[in-house]
């Protein structure tokens, strides 16, 4: 763990900026039920299949809803017997995750917690497997535009997690190396980006999908939350 070197903070979204379950579980089963077109087996079928338990709502760590992109969603459901073509799905589905963001559950206090790193000089990033306009749309409603210096959805062009495409272009656009970057994320995708490009810190977090018994091995930091993120980051 090399934290004393860190000049700059790439955040996962759903699962370490929001808390996962409360944010996603309703917009999850309500894509599969616009999927299934009215078949309650095939709503069934597919959201077991993109990871989420039906009875309880809970997301399996890695699934494809944890961890995919809504391409990769679409695809796969298209496999499984959905009646809508990949490309309208997917465009269908970017539209319900984007509007998913207003009724967003942050983990924190999230201009408080990003108006403190940026004070210590720190620049910020979110990477997220969802799309760039959902990613934009929890920047404005959070009022988190003049705190973010640069952001990557899994259509912005980088490549998609657990590439380090991502990683590196948020190296590039804020002028620092990799091994001054922390990677902040609830999941195995977002450890294996970190590991891939080289960041300096690669920091677990448990409001998401993932646990300690997932996420240990692969990280350097477990946290409870980004709350208390700032406890690591030296100055």
């Amino acid at each position: 763990m090399r934290s004393g070197a860190i000049k700059g903070v790439l955040f996962d979204k759903d699962g370490t900026l929001l808390d996962y379950h409360r944010t996603w579980s309703p917009i999850n089963r309500a894509a599969a039920a616009f999927a299934a077109s009215g078949d309650p087996a095939l709503e069934e079928k597919l959201l077991d299949l993109a990871g989420m338990d039906v009875s309880t709502g809970i997301t399996r760590p890695d699934s494809l809803f944890a961890a995919g992109n809504t391409l990769e969603i679409a695809e796969a459901w298209g496999k499984a017997g959905c009646p809508i073509g990949v490309a309208a799905l997917t465009e269908a589905l970017d539209g319900l995750f984007v509007a998913g963001a207003d009724a967003a559950v942050p983990v924190t206090d999230l201009p408080r917690l990003l108006t403190r790193l940026k004070e210590r000089g720190l620049f910020i990033g979110i990477a997220s497997s969802d799309s760039k306009a959902a990613i934009n749309r929890l920047v404005d409603r959070f009022m988190l535009r003049d705190l973010v210096d640069f952001i990557a959805g899994y259509d912005s062009g980088y490549g998609v997690k657990p590439e380090p495409g991502m990683l590196l272009a948020f190296c590039e656009a804020v002028g620092i190396a990799p091994a001054e970057a922390a990677v902040v994320g609830d999941n195995l995708h977002d450890m294996n980006m970190a590991a891939a490009g080289g960041a300096g810190l690669r920091v677990a977090v448990l409001t998401g999908t993932g646990s300690v018994e997932t996420l240990g091995a692969s990280s350097d930091i477990c946290l409870p939350g980004i709350a208390a993120l700032e406890s690591v980051l030296r100055s």
